[in-house]
């Protein structure tokens, strides 16, 4: 439903054209007529500030401005679920790169992040993966708010899905905003690694959002954010349909520099929009949205952060609060590689089948990820070593528990100065072990019974062992594209927020993405993001009577 002048339209009545027309109307009169104050400014539209704007600007009396870094999404990269790929490394990508580090044998890895309307959610593969019990759990006693335990969030999620696969009432959702399907008409090797799973011990399920994710193991086909074969991005979910809207303002190309601050309160934001450097108002509160890179730089750049580092590059200590750009996580991920017998074309996103595994290691919930996947995909390095199929499928183990830790660090207090991302992927030995542990459990599937219909051979890693096989893991490892928790919910102090995700010493100020996870969530990342958009949103409303 939408409203144009004061009139509302159902969706029936409101053909995609119109709707779209209306709203590049609407948006071009916003943006010719910026406002010197609105009552919130969300930063960022990605996977969270999507949410948050569109659940803000539901009260028609509050003006909303949504600052966007990147560009339009309406491209065929991002609405074709299965041309993903082609946004990796280009105009839609912040096209992050890591410092060398060892416990990759020295190489910097590519950490590509969405820096367009939709942000993640307009380039990733469109996993709807919740996170395991024992995550939200956590969130909940880290913060003290019982908000946060499992039973509070699934509650969230059953309000906000309109699930497709088989009734599952009391996990699944129906009639909410966000679709989500099992991958629709997989590609036969989807069903088949689900099967070969459950021959060396995993048991299977129907989708992996319910009691899979109460266990320690399991294998299913994989939820997806498609639709026709159209991604289904976070923002054109929740934003897109009010952007007919007079009190919700949109900017592309809009870099947050910094946000403005007066007696120890958020009073704006700082940004470069048209070649010019705007400085507006909120009234109410400012919340970054950016990611995990861009809301701790964000937050550096005002003065938010390690009072020494920010020394360092010359900016002057407003709150002292040290885990900003700390406790950087992510899912190393490990590709193995095996070429097709007869070639089979990729389907959906080319990601159709997930296993979630606890190694012998592991804690009471699972530390490994595999994601089927219908293409041959590995680092360049092992790419380079292993030649090659022209066509194969692979499976990509990620580590769901890393014990390394990274962070960020500036370079200068400059917005347009880079950020030197320190993510030390297998700097821990019991990262290397799990990861060991990871790779033979691919190749175990992989060259089970029930793959050999579509095995030709295994390409890579083969039958390595000790420091081989070592090797391989380090220079196979990868992001699984899931960066996070670089400014922590807590209650200790390396904590930026509090439960209500407000910044510790700063009124007015909140952040919601990725960044304030205490710890990285089990599997994809994209749906816990939507839970924290609408905790933020339902926060904040509370807190201003809206």
């Amino acid at each position: 439903m939408s409203t144009a002048g004061g009139t509302t339209v159902t969706a029936e009545d409101d053909p995609p054209g119109d709707l779209a027309a209306r709203i590049a109307d609407n948006q071009a009169k916003l943006r010719d007529a910026l406002q010197p104050h609105y009552d919130f400014i969300v930063c960022g539209s990605g996977s969270s500030g999507s949410v948050v704007a569109r659940r803000l600007a539901e009260n028609a009396t509050v003006r909303v401005l949504l600052l966007e870094a990147g560009g339009d999404d309406d491209a065929d990269s991002v609405t074709d679920a299965g041309r993903w790929p082609a946004n990796l490394g280009g105009v839609r990508d912040w096209n992050y790169l890591a410092e060398p580090s060892p416990g990759v044998n020295g190489r910097s890895l590519p950490m590509n992040m969405g820096k367009v309307l939709g942000g993640g959610s307009s380039i990733n593969v469109m996993v709807w993966a919740r996170g395991h019990q024992n995550d939200w759990d956590h969130f909940a006693s880290e913060t003290g708010d019982p908000r946060w335990g499992y039973q509070a969030v699934l509650d969230i999620y059953r309000g906000i899905e309109d699930w497709q696969g088989l009734p599952d009432p009391a996990y699944r959702g129906t009639g909410g905003p966000v679709f989500v399907q099992p991958a629709p008409d997989p590609n036969p090797v989807a069903p088949a690694a689900v099967a070969a799973a459950r021959s060396v011990g995993i048991p299977s399920f129907d989708h992996h959002n319910g009691t899979m994710m109460e266990g320690r193991s399991g294998a299913s086909i994989s939820d997806v954010r498609i639709r026709d074969g159209m991604r289904q991005s976070v923002f054109r979910t929740y934003t897109y349909p009010y952007l007919d809207r007079p009190n919700l303002t949109v900017l592309t190309g809009a870099l947050v520099h910094r946000v403005l601050l007066g007696d120890d309160r958020a009073t704006g934001v700082e940004f470069s929009y048209r070649g010019m450097t705007h400085h507006i108002g909120a009234g109410a509160e400012v919340v970054l949205c950016l990611g995990a890179i861009q809301t701790p730089k964000a937050l550096m750049l005002s003065g938010i952060g390690d009072h020494a580092q920010l020394t360092k590059v010359g900016i002057d200590t407003v709150a002292h609060l040290p885990g900003v750009g700390q406790n950087l996580q992510d899912h190393a991920g490990f590709s193995c590689v095996w070429e097709y017998r007869v070639p089979l074309p990729a389907r959906n996103s080319a990601s159709e089948a997930t296993v979630f595994w606890s190694s012998d290691r592991g804690p009471d919930s699972p530390d490994v990820q595999i994601c089927q996947i219908e293409v041959p995909f590995t680092s360049a390095e092992n790419a380079a070593r292993f030649t090659m199929p022209a066509a194969g499928w692979s499976l990509f183990a990620g580590l769901m528990r890393p014990a390394s830790r990274g962070h960020l660090e500036l370079t200068g207090s400059d917005p347009t100065d880079p950020i030197r991302i320190h993510a030390n992927m297998l700097s821990e030995p019991a990262d290397v072990a799990v990861a060991v542990d990871a790779v033979e459990l691919c190749r175990e599937i992989g060259n089970s019974a029930m793959m050999s219909p579509f095995a030709r051979r295994e390409v890579m890693p083969g039958d390595l062992t000790g420091r081989d096989l070592e090797r391989f893991v380090r220079e196979a490892a990868s992001t699984y594209w899931h960066q996070t928790c670089t400014a922590k919910m807590g209650r200790d102090e390396m904590s930026v927020v509090d439960g209500e995700l407000r910044v510790y010493g700063i009124d007015g100020l909140r952040i919601a993405d990725g960044s304030v996870m205490p710890r990285i969530t089990t599997g994809n990342t994209m749906a816990p993001c939507v839970v924290i958009g609408e905790r933020a949103a339902q926060l904040i409303r509370d807190a201003h009577g809206l």
